[in-house]
């Protein structure tokens, strides 16, 4: 009995050291968050032209989609997914490249994701214009901020996007 007992407050004591040494996957919450954009917005570019993205939950609720139409330009999607710790996604650009992208969040609640260039289907070479960093900025529940770096022959462009929830009618 001795020994059930030592087993049991020896087993007892590796408990809490095992949750403690595993952090708490912050990508969980930020994922909910990139979810918690189901719907379609509206806003400005950096230069006040008008822009409007969507936003949808699919494959049960394990990608989100986005739809981002800026002014003077076809539509893109943009695809978002768990990938472990951290958000991945691809780009379908309406240049024809395809880059993926990943951001490890930092903090719970989200304020910012950082998504950086892990590299592009269909582009040649580095050179070839490309989008090379994203960054969304939860503002609050109805406002979100995108900023987009266009990276060509090594030189960056960002472009903001400032967006307001759509209200319904």
């Amino acid at each position: 009995m001795r020994r059930i007992m030592l087993a049991i407050y020896l087993l007892s004591g590796l408990v809490p050291m095992t949750a403690a040494a595993s952090p708490r996957n912050l990508a969980v919450p930020a994922f909910q968050k990139l979810q918690s954009l189901a719907g379609e917005w509206r806003g400005t570019d950096d230069r006040g032209k008008a822009v409007r993205t969507e936003f949808q939950s699919s494959v049960s609720r394990t990608v989100v989609m986005e739809v981002l139409t800026p002014a003077d330009m076809p539509s893109m999607m943009t695809l978002y997914s768990l990938d472990g710790e951290a958000i991945a996604l691809v780009h379908y650009c309406s240049t024809n490249n395809q880059p993926r992208m990943r951001a490890v969040p930092d903090a719970d609640p989200a304020k910012e994701l950082s998504f950086n260039f892990l590299g592009a289907g269909n582009l040649p070479n580095a050179q070839v214009g490309h989008q090379q960093k994203l960054v969304i900025r939860f503002d609050d529940d109805d406002h979100f901020t995108e900023s987009w770096t266009w990276r060509e022959d090594g030189k960056d462009a960002v472009h903001v996007f400032h967006f307001a929830r759509k209200l319904q009618n």
